[in-house]
């Protein structure tokens, strides 16, 4: 018999342990002794429930341990003091410890803080599970109180079963009367029929009134019946119940989808993993599957809910299901936040071919239908919206007094809220992911990718010219015959530049030298100028296509990379977006952090104060309000992004002064029309350049008056001043020494010259990469007293303006200066400058804001030029307006030269005719379907054919204006007015496809027709090649029509090599899990390329039909018009990149020729003809 109970003395000096470090609650205290009633100090420790004492706090061993549960802890008052008392009461605190059984005497323990009491009074009170002790003892009395109802109804079932038994006993006694009643009437019938017999005249007359009441009645409950048939409301309740059925069938076939996963996936695979070979690891399993079998078993009572309720048609009460299932919902979050991550762990495991091996064994089963482990992963992601659009129709056929309406709209709006929270958890990750991918792409890795702020911007093929290095030879490219070895693959982030070169295998490498640029380091010169080294060593004929970035990296001498872009339009979204980025690092708060997290780069103090000051000198820049409201999803601002906003805002965040978001920009200019007109957006820049004072929001322009520290600090701003005109008076004569000023239009803050507290002068002309600084110059800035400090920032804004507009030494732009100048002022002891006084100073102030306003202006303007000129072609009234305001422009006396040359620059990009109109267009296209062909099928070779045909589809392809992408145009009636170029692609689609397929049937004999297929695989497949994936899906699809796919006896003398083509073809461009394996290939190929159109308006046409434009409050759902966007920006990469194939006329108008092509019926009678049914 065991006398004592067992110590595990391991498992406490173990959790001894996890409380001295990671314990909710740990310090000394004073703990009572029980034998002599003395206070000694302790070192406690608390853990979970658990609460050990020390010795002393180096001691490893505890000297004691209480468990705390069913405990209860509270303060007690202190003792009355006596005279050996060492420390006065007041300073004393004490609680005290009492356990809940018996035999267990209280703890006695003292603090001398007070804070530090009432501390340790709570966690030991959570610990104690007080609570949780409580609610099991509520349940536990609710319990018993429905165990005494349930006894209760039980006797009142027994008593009411003891009536009806009683009940029926006298039914039968009564029907025993009325029978007996029934036969003594019987008997005296005969005696009363013969004394009152009536007229037979009489009874036809009550034979013909009762049959016409009851033809009147039938008629009239007909035509009740029949009005309510046809009535709203009886068609509501129709298709009312029809979304209910629908719905049931749908959780059906989703529980089956689980039940399959779970069973037919996930179990096998945990036995696998328990085998002494496993082929995977229980953490891949459950890492793949995460809580799908959770969702599975919740659904299958859902379901069984639903079923019960269909039993009980035509009451069908659904409210109090969604009532139910609402709270369980939030499984879900799990599951779509790690989807991504499921999807990486199977393919990183498919790797290994026992798995891999044992995974298609699986997938085989008759249940899976040929299903893949992937699709099944994802219907679980597709739930919770199925669920809101179900909702939203069940709302729309459910009268607003029916007793379930506000029930539904409830869960409605529950499961919006949920969908929200999962989306922004998805787009949270959506960046990572990107960057994840990419950087699997590179064979070397890339480090700077797993960096989570880097966002994600384009990429592209650019070719790389060789560039004059200081001390070398010159190198010159000749007539472009190294075109093919200066090909790179490059990514641009929103800190960071690529450059990778792509093997025949199609693998990146990031170049070992000078392959990986930081923005904070470059300077971006869009032009080259013929004095430019880099310009006479890279040759001539480029037709200005070449742009260079100067990098300065500060460990090292200054480089440059020449870079050509393929087409004018390309290398204008190039330079646009990398200027734009790195904008977005030295004006929108983003510097702080690129310095702390780059070693290298030393900033001064004061920027780096007054970066963190702008960006928290506004809180409403990123608060919600009544018209605007922010996402937790952060943009390349790294500010939160706009969930919904009204017009007004949206325009309002388009002209800030405080920041510009090439995120917010690329969104704005792909989708404005939705909400807006290109004249209203013109008309809101027109009036910020012309009217800044009155035209920016106040608060816009409060960071002027954030302290009174500024050297306007306290004087109103004059509305009548003659300044507020666009005409005003030159800036005040600054004493700058001369210097020798050079063309280049570079864009680069150039933050990185030490500030010397020394000699107390700001050399802004320090490490410029066209500086010849002489030492003995006189320094450009003169030390003053610290008593001026207050004046310095817009002091010293207007010297750098002054600077940046007379000399090539400091390459800081307007807007960078702004955002530095605007930030809140700090104090500053070390800081010098030279101020102004007196009226200089409300006038440095406007010149400012002017300045600001221009810069953000031309910047708008240039980029919506730049990548979106469609609009101007389009729209001569706007196109005449802009070129109007940009000439106001130039003729503004007060512009700066770095704006003059941007002006300019962008009224030529505006004015002049694109080199590029010289390619076939899409009007050529049609011309030659008008020409007859001159050429056969079997003349023509399978390389020409296939290049011709990539041709023709980009041509297609990249005529389509973005415009038409926009309110599911394709869908509607009038398709072919509002998306006439969408339609055309479509009609080329189908055209091809039936020029495929009305070729092999023009032969008559088996072996001609076996060919022709051969061949035409063999076109599919060099269109592969060449990245035409559309070309490939119009030749697979039209040999699986149903009038070839039949032809037995032509397939049969089809190779096998060629079949096993067709079969890596057709798993390329499957519609399988919304295109995957299509998606995959594009992401990893390297344009330029012609995707399948019909994968982007399935995505488009799935937003629009998910999510409306505008909130019940009349906002703007910008959430939904940046995935728009993102879709949108994918497909112009595809157009912007031409191919480099010759036309060739004969080849075209063959493939144009619509003389031979036949439709789908007679193709199918001409196949029954070739080879006829075989007799059933």
């Amino acid at each position: 018999m065991q006398k004592s109970v067992r110590y595990n003395e391991g498992h406490a000096l173990y959790l001894s342990v996890v409380a001295r470090k990671e314990g909710t609650r740990r310090g000394h205290l004073s703990k009572k002794t029980a034998e002599n009633g003395r206070w000694s100090e302790k070192y406690f420790a608390l853990h979970q429930n658990v609460l050990f004492y020390f010795d002393s706090d180096q001691s490893a061993r505890p000297a004691g341990i209480y468990l705390l549960e069913g405990c209860a802890c509270e303060r007690v008052p202190s003792p009355k003091a006596s005279g050996a008392a060492k420390e006065p009461p007041d300073k004393q605190h004490y609680f005290l410890i009492s356990f809940g059984h018996e035999g267990q005497k209280p703890l006695e323990l003292r603090t001398e803080e007070d804070s530090n009491c009432d501390e340790w009074v709570e966690a030991i009170q959570q610990a104690s599970y007080s609570d949780l002790i409580i609610e099991r003892e509520v349940l536990m009395q609710k319990y018993l109180h429905l165990l005494q109802i349930m006894e209760t109804e039980k006797v009142a079932a027994n008593q009411l079963r003891t009536q009806l038994e009683d009940q029926d006993t006298e039914i039968e006694r009564l029907k025993a009367e009325i029978v007996a009643l029934n036969k003594s009437k019987e008997k005296m019938l005969p005696y009363q029929s013969n004394q009152e017999e009536e007229d037979p005249d009489i009874k036809k007359i009550k034979m013909v009134q009762s049959f016409m009441r009851g033809w009147l009645c039938r008629r009239k409950w007909k035509i009740i019946v029949q009005d309510y048939i046809c009535s709203p409301h009886a068609e509501s309740m129709r298709k009312r119940n029809q979304i209910v059925f629908n719905m049931v069938e749908a959780e059906s076939e989703y529980v089956l989808q689980l039940s399959i996963l779970v069973n037919c996936f996930l179990r096998p695979l945990r036995m696998a993993a328990s085998s002494k070979k496993p082929p995977i690891s229980h953490d891949d399993v459950s890492s793949i599957f995460l809580n799908s079998e959770t969702i599975m078993f919740l659904h299958e009572i859902f379901h069984q809910g639903l079923k019960a309720r269909i039993a009980n048609w035509p009451t069908l009460v659904l409210a109090d299901l969604f009532d139910i299932l609402l709270p369980m919902l939030n499984i879900y979050q799990e599951f779509v936040r790690n989807h991504q991550y499921s999807l990486q762990v199977l393919a990183n495991c498919k790797q290994n071919r026992d798995f891999d091996k044992l995974l298609k064994q699986y997938e085989s089963n008759a249940a899976c239908e040929g299903r893949m482990l992937e699709t099944f992963l994802t219907y679980p992601m597709f739930q919770i919206p199925r669920y809101i659009i179900t909702l939203h129709e069940l709302l729309a056929h459910t009268p607003h007094e029916h007793v379930e309406r506000k029930s539904l709209e409830f869960a409605k709006s529950k499961l919006e809220e949920l969908s929200k929270m999962m989306h922004d958890e998805v787009s949270d990750t959506e960046n990572i992911r990107k960057n994840l991918a990419i950087e699997r792409m590179i064979v070397e890795g890339c480090d700077i990718l797993l960096d989570t702020s880097q966002t994600f911007v384009r990429q592209g093929s650019l070719i790389q010219l060789p560039s004059v290095e200081k001390g070398k030879s010159k190198v010159r490219l000749g007539s472009l015959s190294l075109r093919k070895e200066g090909e790179r693959q490059c990514f641009l982030f929103t800190k960071h530049f690529l450059i990778c070169t792509r093997t025949s295998g199609g693998k990146l490498h990031l170049l070992k030298v000078r392959g990986t640029l930081s923005l904070i380091e470059c300077t971006l010169i869009e032009e080259l100028d013929t004095t430019d080294e880099d310009y006479n060593s890279a040759g001539q004929g480029f037709n200005h296509l070449e742009f260079k970035i100067v990098v300065e990296p500060a460990d090292g001498p200054s480089f440059s990379v020449v870079l050509l872009a393929p087409s004018r339009q390309e290398k204008a979204a190039w330079t646009s977006d990398i200027s734009q980025c790195i904008d977005n690092i030295r004006c929108n708060g983003l510097m702080t952090s690129v310095y702390e997290e780059n070693s290298k780069v030393s900033v001064p103090h004061m920027i780096k104060t007054l970066s963190k000051m702008h960006r928290k000198s506004d809180v409403r820049l990123h608060k919600d309000d009544v018209d605007i409201c922010f996402s937790k999803t952060l943009n390349s601002c790294k500010v939160p992004q706009i969930r919904y906003a009204s017009v007004e805002r949206l325009l309002e965040r388009l002209t800030d002064l405080r920041f510009l978001s090439i995120d917010f920009l690329n969104t704005f200019l792909h989708t404005y029309r939705i909400f807006t007109t290109a004249t209203v957006v013109m008309d809101k820049l027109a009036d910020i350049y012309k009217k800044p004072f009155t035209s920016i929001p106040v608060r816009s322009l409060e960071l002027f008056f954030a302290t009174n520290q500024g050297p306007w600090s306290g004087e109103p701003l004059n509305n009548k001043s003659p300044r507020l005109a666009r005409k005003f008076s030159s800036p005040p004569p600054l004493s700058i020494p001369s210097r020798t000023s050079s063309p280049v239009h570079s864009r680069k803050l150039s933050l990185s010259s030490p500030v010397s507290n020394k000699s107390g002068v700001l050399d802004l002309s320090a490490n410029s990469p066209t500086s010849t600084h002489n030492p003995s110059s006189p320094p450009l800035l003169q030390p003053i007293p610290k008593n001026m400090c207050s004046s310095l920032l817009y002091s010293l804004l207007f010297h750098l303006l002054v600077q940046c507009s007379e000399t090539s030494h400091c390459t800081m732009s307007p807007a960078s200066a702004f955002a530095i100048a605007t930030a809140a002022p700090t104090s500053c002891p070390n800081v010098y400058s030279i101020g102004f006084t007196g009226p200089d100073k409300a006038y440095d102030k406007e010149f400012l804001i002017r300045r600001a306003a221009t810069n953000r202006v031309l910047n708008v303007l240039r980029h919506w030029i730049s990548k979106h000129s469609q609009d101007f072609e389009m729209n001569g009234e706007l196109k005449t307006c802009v070129i109007t305001l940009l000439e106001e422009v130039l003729r503004d006396p007060d512009l700066l030269s770095q704006e003059r040359k941007a002006t300019a620059n962008i009224l030529s990009a505006l004015s002049q005719d694109d080199p590029e109109d010289s390619q076939l267009k899409i009007e050529d296209i049609l011309q030659m379907a008008e020409c007859p062909k001159t050429e056969c099928f079997e003349s023509l070779s399978a390389m020409e054919l296939a290049e011709q045909i990539t041709l023709l589809d980009h041509i297609v392809f990249r005529s389509i204006p973005y415009e038409e992408f926009l309110g599911q145009g394709w869908m509607k009636i009038d398709k072919n007015e509002r998306t006439p170029y969408i339609m055309r692609t479509s009609q080329h689609f189908n055209d091809m496809s039936n020029l495929v397929a009305s070729q092999i049937m023009t032969h008559t004999d088996v072996g001609s027709r076996a060919s022709s297929i051969e061949k035409w695989l063999a076109v599919a497949d060099i269109c592969r090649c060449l990245n035409n994936y559309n070309g490939v899906l119009e030749i697979t699809s039209a040999l699986n029509r149903s009038a070839i796919y039949r032809l037995k006896k032509t397939w049969a003398k089809v190779c096998k090599q060629t079949k096993a083509l067709m079969d890596r073809l057709q798993k390329i461009v499957s519609s399988e899990g919304r295109f995957k394996n299509l998606r995959e290939t594009l992401k990893n190929c390297n344009p330029p390329s012609v995707p399948y159109l019909g994968m982007y308006l399935t995505d488009l046409a799935f937003i629009e039909e998910g999510t409306p434009n505008f909130t019940e409050e009349g906002l703007v759902n910008f959430s939904k018009m940046r995935m728009i966007s993102h879709i949108i920006r994918e497909i112009r990469q595809f157009q912007q990149t031409p191919y480099r194939i010759d036309h060739h006329p004969k080849v075209t108008q063959y493939l144009l020729d619509k003389t031979f092509v036949m439709d789908e019926d007679t193709l199918y009678e001409l196949s029954l003809k070739i080879e006829p049914r075989l007799p059933t």
